[in-house]
Parts: structure tokens; C-alpha cells; sequence
């Protein structure tokens, strides 16, 4: 049974933190079209447990009859402060496609239906390159310092490179054909600005789907960049258990509790896809508990009904559970594995030499005779 234009949009916008201009979509979907949608990530450091967000979201986005493309926006990575050098980003863009749609099939979601491109492929056409000259003439530092200064790395004598990554997203909505763009929190200043900057060059406004951002391990936000603060998707179930057991989770605060925004942004939604929304833990010396809405496991946290002593092993457990088709995919790829260490090299630990220190002739248990040089004869 099709679905009528407001149960698409009420699929849409589920889960959501925000969305900036709704109407858009809505006019669309009035209207009978299917949107189209892009989700852009930067092929830098290694993806986490976070990117499940998007990947939840881009499951009901394609359930709700939208077009979704995934941008791997290689020639950002290079712009946001060299965190991809040249010569790693072939092999980074390639390692992201692969987990990326290992990521998405975990959830459900068939990667027939989606479209990547490569920013690359049309970032440095003619038109595109122009346009950037254009919006660049049209935007003081300052504009583009704020839009970028939750997503791309700020210092006190930053490389122009960070003041064209904006100015490049902003340009992709465009290029892309899109209707509306998926996003993090973390980039709403860039969204806003999206909004106000394209019609400056005569093109038209988009819609922006803000998802919340998901707390770290550590309290504060998760990143690629921040070791003590994700999990990595490869990680294995011992050291996802370790990670977990280790992390932050205050008893009765759930305000940045990392294991909590994982319990209602991650593993819950999953489970939901999967069929069967719940969240169980299991107590040592009490009947489990089962939960099918994140308020329920908020309030018994808050009471302290649910500890993290309990909380932890659950989420360490549902999330190794969630992890392991990513983990079968990259067992049995001999093509990823090798792509990983192409794009992710071992540090290279350099041998420290011992120095032969000279110590001198009156040091205890020298040989007087050996270190001794012989007086000159007469």
C-alpha cells in the first residue's frame, strides 16, 4: 500500500533534530515527486559507530520514496587542514565506499537503490570552478569562518584551504541536483548559510535534515579525530566491550551520557528496522529489562532502576551484534583489507640507536692497561 504524502513526510522527518525549511519538501511530496537527498561525508579518519545515524536515517528516507546520493567529498578531506593527503585519498574514498555500504546493508538497506559520486568528478569542472570564484566574491572570511567553524579545523592562522570547504558544500547541493541535504547538527551554521548564499548566484534554496548529534564515549562530541571518544566499526568485540566499559556514564545523569545517545540514536532505531524495536539488559540477580522507547530507559536511569554497571554489557552487546555483517564483510575481503593499509598505513616507529658513551679511563673496572694509553719513551 502506497504511502500518502504526509506519511512520507512524517517518515522523513522522524528522528530528526531539525528541519530547515520543511515547506520545500513538503510542496514536493504534494506534488507527488520523490525528493532528492544527498549525505555527504569527508574522507578523512576512520568512520565510527556514529555513522550509524545516517545510515538509520537514509533507510527511511528511501523507504519514504526519496532519492538519496553519498557524496564522498575527497576534495574536502584534502581542504579541511590536509587530513587526508594527497596521496592517501584514492584509497581513503575507496575504504569509505566499502564500509560505508557495509554500514548501510547492517541496517537493512539495499545499496542498489542509492548513487555515490565522487566530488571529485565534478568539483573541478569549469562551471563548478567558476562558481566558486563567483560565492567567494560574494563572502567576507568572516561568513565563511562561521559557517565552517563546527566542521572544519580552526586555528589562529588557518590555511585559506578551511574558508573554501563551505564554500564548496554549499555548491554541491546545487551541482548534485538535490532538493535536500542531510546533516549533523554540527553543520547547521553551514545549512543556514546554504540558504542565503545560493540564491546570491541565482540559484534556488534547499531543504537541510538535521539529525542530533550523538555524544562520545568521553561526554563531548564523537569523532574520527578523538580516539577516546568512538568506536571504530572494525573494532573487534573485546575491544568494543573494553571501549564501552571504560567510557563515561555518570549514574543517574543521562545529559552526555555517551551509552545512552547510542541506546536511542543507534541501537534502538536499528532494532526497529530490523523488526522488533526493544533494548534488553540482563541482570545478574533480577529478571531482565526490556525497553521499546528510550524515555522508559531515560526515567529507570534517572532512578537509578538502571545502572551502568548493567547498562554498559547491554550496549557492548547489541552493538557487537549490530557490527558483525560489517565485520564478516571485511573478513572476507581480501580487496578491503588491502585498501585499509593502503589508506590507513602503520605508523612507521623508528629504531632509537643506543650511543656508546665514552666514559673515560677512571671509571670502576676499567682496563687500566687497555684505556690507558702508554707514556711516550724517553
Amino acid at each position: 500500500m502506497a504511502l500518502s504524502a504526509e506519511e512520507r513526510f512524517d517518515l522523513i522527518r522522524d528522528n530528526l533534530g531539525e528541519i530547515l525549511n520543511p515547506e520545500l519538501i513538503e510542496s514536493i511530496l504534494a506534488e507527488g515527486r520523490n525528493p532528492r537527498v544527498y549525505w555527504g561525508t569527508a574522507t578523512t579518519g576512520r568512520p565510527h559507530s556514529g555513522y550509524f545515524v545516517a545510515a538509520i536515517k537514509i533507510a527511511q528516507l528511501l523507504a519514504s520514496g526519496c532519492e538519496v546520493v553519498i557524496l564522498l567529498a575527497d576534495v574536502h578531506a584534502f581542504l579541511d587542514s590536509m587530513k587526508a593527503p594527497l596521496e592517501l585519498v584514492e584509497n581513503r574514498v575507496k575504504y569509505y565506499e566499502k564500509i560505508i555500504t557495509a554500514v548501510l546493508e547492517a541496517v537493512g538497506v539495499s545499496t542498489e537503490k542509492l548513487e555515490f559520486v565522487l566530488g571529485s568528478s565534478y568539483q573541478r569542472s569549469s562551471d563548478y570552478v567558476m562558481d566558486v570564484y563567483r560565492l567567494a566574491a560574494m563572502t567576507s572570511e568572516h561568513d565563511c569562518r562561521k559557517a565552517g567553524a563546527e566542521i572544519v579545523k580552526q586555528s589562529t592562522n588557518a590555511p585559506m584551504s578551511g574558508l573554501l570547504y563551505p564554500i564548496l558544500q554549499v555548491l554541491d547541493e546545487e551541482y548534485l541536483k538535490v532538493d535536500a541535504e542531510l546533516g549533523g547538527l554540527d553543520q547547521r551554521k553551514l545549512f543556514t548559510a546554504a540558504t542565503e548564499w545560493l540564491p546570491k548566484l541565482g540559484y534556488r534554496k534547499r531543504a537541510h535534515l538535521i539529525t542530533p548529534m550523538v555524544a562520545g564515549l568521553s561526554g563531548g562530541k564523537m569523532s574520527s579525530s578523538i580516539e577516546d571518544s568512538k568506536i571504530d566499526l572494525l573494532d573487534p568485540p573485546e575491544i568494543v566491550a573494553k571501549k564501552i566499559r571504560k567510557s563515561e556514564a555518570v549514574p543517574r545523569v543521562v545529559e552526555n551520557n555517551g551509552i545512552i545517545a547510542m541506546v536511542e540514536f543507534v541501537l534502538l532505531p536499528a532494532a526497529a528496522l530490523a523488526g522488533k524495536k526493544e533494548f534488553r539488559v540482563a541482570r545478574r540477580d533480577n529478571e531482565p529489562l526490556i525497553y521499546t522507547n528510550i524515555q522508559q530507559l531515560k526515567d529507570d536511569y534517572t532512578n537509578d532502576v538502571l545502572t551502568p554497571q548493567d547498562l554498559k554489557p547491554a550496549a557492548a552487546e547489541a552493538l557487537t551484534r549490530l557490527m558483525a555483517p560489517i565485520h564478516k564483510a571485511y573478513a572476507d575481503s581480501p580487496e578491503w583489507q588491502e585498501i585499509t593499509l593502503k589508506a590507513y598505513p602503520p605508523p612507521v616507529v623508528q629504531k632509537k640507536e643506543k650511543k656508546v658513551k665514552d666514559r673515560g679511563s677512571r671509571f670502576p673496572g676499567a682496563n687500566k692497561e687497555k684505556d690507558i694509553p702508554e707514556r711516550p719513551k724517553a
